[in-house]
């Protein structure tokens, strides 16, 4: 403990100060220059209110199943299951938990927090992040979801299935690097760790500690990032983005910011980038599946229970600028 709090003796900054700053700019912009967007001030209000609840509402049945599994991975699986299950050999070991979203059928919002219990039983954070990155995408309604919406067409589904794959395991090999894993880890998760690997009494008794110790984690950051993608959505000059959607580059930057912001279920996101199959290439729709699930700004929040807002800004820097790349290949072989 003493050892992680070293690290952040420095500087720290509110969990919601980045958030708020960014939402300030943006009323600032729709203050000063209303012409930008179609509709009024106080109507846009009332649309980011009714926004931010849809997209809690819509994650937060995800997040109770995630809890629920979190507490079946650290309280009820027997010790040492984990480590006999997983590979030895590094690559190996996050080749496989990269692929155990396929067994976890919930969005990535309830994937944070099994990701706490996998951490939490001793898997390496460089590991989790191999199961965090991919799992919102290499899931199997994910799966099916986009192939109701895409089918094969333009190769979107199997770049986006392939392109989760290959980015999970680069944000993982690139964090397995890190000379200080713990340092990785904020410094409430770093203690909530020490906690549990000490943590007495009976089964019940610890799940249900368990699971009131996660929700106190996971849903403040919850709310906050679905205010947060409600007030970004309405604040956002859409018809700007959707501008320049017949450029090759510019229609992934487009879809990229899209992505960041309007914070959709990766559950159902393939039917919302549908929306826009007509107007924007097949690499921005690409770039879009790939980048929301991981780092929107709803999962950033989630993400900072649990990293450092330096580990959230390199992962949210990794998987742009491979979903930009991804997309280019698509657009140039397609």
């Amino acid at each position: 403990m003493t050892r992680v709090a070293e690290h952040r003796s420095g500087l720290r900054w509110p969990r919601a100060a980045i958030g708020a700053a960014a939402v300030a700019a943006l009323c600032a912009v729709a203050l000063f220059a209303p012409g930008l967007y179609s509709a009024p001030l106080p109507t846009r209000m009332q649309d980011a209110l009714t926004l931010s609840m849809s997209v809690l509402i819509e994650a937060l049945p995800f997040v109770l199943l995630g809890v629920v599994l979190s507490i079946a991975v650290q309280v009820w699986v027997p010790v040492g299951v984990i480590e006999r299950i997983l590979p030895r050999a590094a690559w190996a070991r996050r080749a496989v938990l990269s692929l155990v979203g396929m067994f976890v059928p919930v969005c990535e919002c309830g994937n944070v927090p099994f990701a706490r219990g996998l951490m939490m039983r001793g898997v390496g954070p460089a590991d989790t992040l191999a199961f965090l990155v991919a799992a919102p995408i290499v899931n199997p309604i994910v799966i099916i979801t986009t192939h109701q919406a895409f089918g094969f067409d333009d190769g979107i589904l199997v770049a986006r299935l392939v392109g989760g794959y290959l980015i999970a395991n680069l944000v993982s090999w690139l964090y397995s690097r890190h000379p200080d894993p713990g340092s990785l880890l904020t410094e409430r998760f770093a203690l909530a760790c020490e906690t549990a690997s000490h943590a007495g009494g009976s089964k019940a008794s610890r799940s249900l500690a368990q699971f009131v110790v996660e929700l106190r984690a996971v849903m403040p950051a919850l709310v906050i990032g679905s205010a947060l993608a409600g007030a970004v959505q309405v604040l956002v000059p859409r018809d700007a983005l959707v501008a320049i959607g017949a450029n090759p580059l510019l229609s992934i930057v487009a879809m990229v910011l899209l992505a960041l912001t309007v914070a959709i279920c990766s559950n159902v996101d393939a039917f919302f980038a549908l929306s826009f199959a007509a107007t924007f290439s097949p690499g921005s729709i690409v770039a879009f599946l790939l980048v929301g699930p991981i780092v929107d700004v709803k999962m950033m929040a989630l993400l900072r229970t649990t990293f450092t807002t330096r580990v959230i800004a390199g992962i949210s820097v990794v998987v742009i600028l491979s979903a930009v790349a991804i997309g280019l290949g698509v657009n140039l072989f397609v």
